[in-house]
């Protein structure tokens, strides 16, 4: 009976489900649905049941932003990222929420454009939704982002790169160590006439270390690099083979080329198969990042593979360990793979 006059009273008041209802169908109290919702607390099953039930038959969401808001118990994790049409985030995002699933906590992405202003501005109106933590993209940040992350009482890592200081932790790997391997590569298999070519540096600090660790390779073995060839914009195959293609006019002698990363290996390819340079023969290619289209070319391209995916996955992990800041700061080193490929 109070089962019926509930429903017509639905149907004769409509408008959007509330926490009220949702108690009121079934017959608890309101601090009952909504530690059934946040997963907090002990709950007897049969009522947990009976709260799902009339959450699916009214249809109702729950106002995150209001919970969050008010309390501190916020079950949201904060995401910046760079990019989503640079299939490496893509896959870092899939480690987050795969460590997610099998919890509680939501993550809130925001998408940067490779810009530190713009990753303040997000980041100013994240923390209004009092995430439990951040995860951002890397060390640079603008000194207003910063003091914020730095200031705050919430967790951060700060993730692709460990050649810095972290504010709370950071997971990734080191790109001056691997340059440094990558130089190593090439020299151990007999190329000393070796060139670069890379894109701009302005937005992307992990491509020019991997520049300074090659070059420190090379170095250490009495070489240099021959030239290098930098595009204006970011990284593309387009970009790849044109920087490649003004290389080798100036330099035709050169014997090996690393890139970088495999977009501009990858356009580095095309261009020597519609010149007719033998890949390998003539001229070895080096790459980074190990993506699925280097490794998909008549010969898979030869290059350094990250743990993207792993890299979401620890942060996360790492994250939840403890819920409060602890007072020494964490390096977590998710290492990386050379990729022998055939073009090297």
């Amino acid at each position: 009976m109070e089962a019926r006059i509930f429903f017509w009273e639905m149907m004769t008041q409509p408008g959007i489900p509330t926490l009220v209802h949702v108690a009121k169908l079934a017959g608890v109290s309101e601090n009952t649905v909504s530690r059934v919702i946040r997963n907090k607390g002990a709950i007897a099953e049969v009522t947990r049941e009976r709260v799902l039930a009339a959450i699916q038959t009214l249809g109702y969401v729950p106002n995150r932003a209001a919970g969050s808001l008010a309390s501190s118990g916020s079950m949201l994790i904060g995401v910046l990222l760079p990019s989503l049409s640079n299939v490496v985030f893509p896959e870092l995002l899939e480690g987050i929420h795969a460590a997610l699933r099998q919890t509680s906590y939501q993550a809130m992405v925001g998408v940067t454009d490779y810009d530190e202003a713009q990753e303040e501005q997000i980041l100013s109106s994240l923390l209004a939704w009092r995430p439990v933590a951040v995860i951002t993209a890397g060390f640079d940040h603008t000194a207003k982002t910063r003091m914020m992350l730095d200031t705050s009482s919430l967790r951060v890592a700060e993730v692709m790169d460990i050649d810095g200081e972290p504010i709370d932790i950071a997971v990734g790997l080191s790109h001056r160590k691997a340059g440094y391997d990558t130089g190593r590569f090439l020299i151990e298999r007999g190329y000393r006439r070796i060139g670069y070519v890379g894109h701009d540096w302005s937005a992307d600090r992990r491509a020019r270390h991997r520049y300074e660790g090659l070059r420190q390779a090379l170095t250490d073995a009495g070489l240099g690099l021959v030239d290098e060839a930098r595009a204006e914009g970011r990284s593309s195959a387009t970009a790849g083979g044109e920087m490649l293609s003004a290389l080798l006019r100036r330099q035709p002698s050169i014997d090996a080329v690393a890139f970088s990363n495999d977009d501009m290996a990858t356009g580095g390819f095309f261009h020597c198969l519609s010149a007719g340079i033998a890949v390998r023969e003539r001229l070895a290619l080096f790459g980074f990042n190990g993506l699925e289209i280097g490794q998909a070319l008549p010969l898979p391209l030869s290059t350094v593979r990250s743990n993207r995916f792993l890299i979401g996955k620890k942060a996360v992990e790492t994250l939840l360990e403890h819920r409060m800041r602890p007072t020494e700061r964490l390096v977590v080193d998710t290492g990386y793979e050379i990729v022998e490929g055939a073009t090297a």
